[in-house]
């Protein structure tokens, strides 16, 4: 599944996010400034950027918000969506700016960056929910991981996160209970 370019972004954002909450996989990831400063590198943001512990707060406040689209069906992330952009005064608008062509944004550049991320998240679900393809936004299926992400591949066949080598462990622990079961 191909999303446009600013949606796809969004989602990875709203992935790499989500997937610094400490679960049974791991620890928080998300606890320095250094850990925020490689967020924002690999998921750049226009508008105004503190980089500060206030700001990084607010941030991490909100991941929990964003997991919670990942418990849900296509019919339950509607007001969870809906709720994330009245909550960030969400006004779309058409912008054009560095090297992105025509693209939305729906708050202000000065707008607080936790707000600014929950809602091009919240926008970039929308085109999940619109498009009908709400069943890419899936938990890994290794028995050890709760990480998110969503399945872009083509045949929507995707099991596994990226995150910790998971499709590979579970291949080889397969494999493994197999071998056990030839032996005598």
């Amino acid at each position: 599944m191909v999303f446009i370019r600013d949606t796809e972004q969004s989602l990875k954002a709203a992935v790499f996010l989500v997937n610094t909450l400490p679960g049974h996989d791991g620890e928080d990831t998300l606890r320095t400034l250094s850990d925020f400063d490689e967020y924002l590198a690999v998921n750049p943001y226009t508008g105004a950027i503190r980089r500060d512990e206030a700001e990084m707060s607010a941030v991490r406040g909100i991941r929990a918000r964003l997991r919670r689209l990942w418990d849900v069906d296509r019919d339950g992330a509607v007001p969870l969506v809906n709720e994330m952009l009245r909550d960030g005064h969400a006004l779309p608008r058409l912008v054009i700016h560095d090297d992105y062509d025509w693209h939305i944004h729906a708050t202000s550049d000065d707008a607080p960056l936790a707000t600014r991320i929950l809602v091009e998240a919240a926008m970039a679900f929308v085109d999940v929910i619109r498009s009908d393809e709400y069943d890419r936004v899936r938990v890994c299926s290794a028995d050890d991981c709760d990480s998110v992400y969503i399945d872009y591949s083509r045949n929507g066949s995707k099991r596994y996160c990226d995150t910790g080598n998971c499709g590979n462990r579970m291949n080889v622990n397969a494999y493994r209970e197999r071998k056990a079961q030839e032996t005598p």
